[in-house]
């Protein structure tokens, strides 16, 4: 169950014992949502009990996932003791497996960045990448030794379909046919969660960029191919089967170029990063990295504004069709493009197709720019297991609904 605090959705806390464990999420999130509270006004927010607030608290704190930073000096009486997140008291280690390289990241308790490596991959094969993977969590762990509350990886999608999944230069060929977070499991020893690449960086845009105060969004995700992330109530919305949100195959130029799925005109062929490096390598510019990229954007180079004019073309019905499906609050672009280039991307789509988000009164624009930055995957990645351990389920059972509608 929810409810409205400003413009943030809060969770509200479960007085029964049997969900103590999402009782310890509403609390450890209201905390971190509000950088410090008491015990009386956590108990507020979140419709718990006094008694179970103190108590949840007392245990975070002997967990060293909560800490005590104080008094609060107001009013009359004794002020009342603050609590704050613990950034030492835990990490996570997120990992993108990508067409062509490896990024691994480290986030504590707080969402902050304590180490970033990104290592360049040619071979993608699960013989290669899992002793790889294995070798680098150990390496990382090893420096942070605070509890670890999980691993995240993510992988392009989509998962286990085929025709899609093991080919072409945005893919990892070989992984359609084994369980990826249990043989990363077994390779590190320790628990693995494993998303595609956008839902990840809805994830990550949801906890510490541009989506903390939004709980219904769409992301647009550039990796090296295109994705779509979708945040529902708060949480990622996967699908029945991990890959909601897979527009990188719709076709959007019927008999267009062919694209290694088997069909002609997908739009990962024309808005992605993959096809702006296939323009520029026919112009001469060969293996532009991101900040080759950069640079020529800055320069105003015609292969890239070209590229811009076409991906804004492209994704703007698909924008449109979004908000008549799926009536987000805005729809987010992000990803492994410099933010200046998003930015003219967002810029030259101003002009969308009419839809359900066309109302004269917004408090989003329609499309807006991610926060989260250039390896917002990566991050994405370390966010799942801290969006597990410190997030509240938002759905609500049917039990409840019936309630809310009586």
């Amino acid at each position: 169950m929810t409810r409205q605090s400003g413009k943030q959705q809060i969770a509200m806390g479960k007085n029964p014992e049997r969900s103590r464990d999402h009782n310890r999420r509403v609390v450890l999130d209201v905390v971190r949502m509000h950088g410090s509270l008491g015990r009386m006004h956590i108990a507020k927010l979140t419709h718990l009990t006094a008694q179970a607030v103190a108590n949840i608290v007392d245990e975070l704190v002997s967990e060293q996932l909560l800490m005590e930073i104080g008094r609060l000096r107001s009013g009359r009486g004794q002020p009342p003791i603050q609590f704050a997140v613990n950034p030492d008291g835990a990490v996570t280690i997120g990992v993108e497996i990508a067409a062509d390289h490896m990024v691994t990241t480290v986030l504590d308790l707080s969402g902050k960045v304590r180490s970033e490596t990104i290592m360049p991959v040619e071979n993608t094969s699960p013989e290669h990448i899992v002793p790889l993977f294995a070798g680098e969590v150990k390496k990382v762990h090893k420096r942070f030794p605070s509890k670890l509350l999980g691993i995240g990886v993510v992988m392009p999608g989509p998962f286990e379909i085929e025709g899609m999944s093991s080919v072409g230069p945005t893919t990892l060929p070989g992984w359609s046919s084994i369980n990826p977070a249990a043989v990363l499991s077994e390779a590190s020893g320790e628990t693995v969660i494993v998303e595609n690449d956008a839902n990840a960086a809805a994830v990550g845009e949801r906890l510490f960029g541009a989506g903390r105060a939004i709980s219904s969004f769409c992301m647009i995700y550039f990796g090296v191919g295109v994705g779509l992330g979708l945040i529902h109530d708060g949480a990622p919305f996967r699908g029945a089967f991990g890959n909601a949100g897979e527009i990188g195959h719709v076709v959007v130029a019927p008999r267009g170029k062919p694209c290694p799925c088997g069909q002609r005109g997908c739009l990962e062929r024309y808005a992605s990063l993959h096809a702006l490096k296939e323009k520029l390598a026919e112009a001469g510019y060969e293996n532009a990295d991101f900040a080759a990229i950069e640079v020529l954007h800055r320069e105003g180079n015609p292969v890239v504004k070209e590229w811009i004019a076409e991906t804004a073309d492209y994704l703007s019905p698909m924008v449109a069709m979004l908000e008549n499906v799926l009536d987000p609050e805005t729809v987010i672009l992000g990803g492994a493009l410099p933010d200046a280039v998003i930015d003219e991307i967002v810029a030259a789509m101003q002009t969308l197709p009419v839809s359900v988000a066309s109302r004269r009164t917004r408090a989003l624009p329609r499309v807006i720019r991610g926060q989260t930055g250039q390896l917002t995957a990566a991050l994405g990645a370390a966010a799942l297991p801290l969006f597990e351990a410190v997030t509240p389920k938002l759905d609500i059972s049917p039990t409840a609904a019936a309630d809310n509608a009586a």
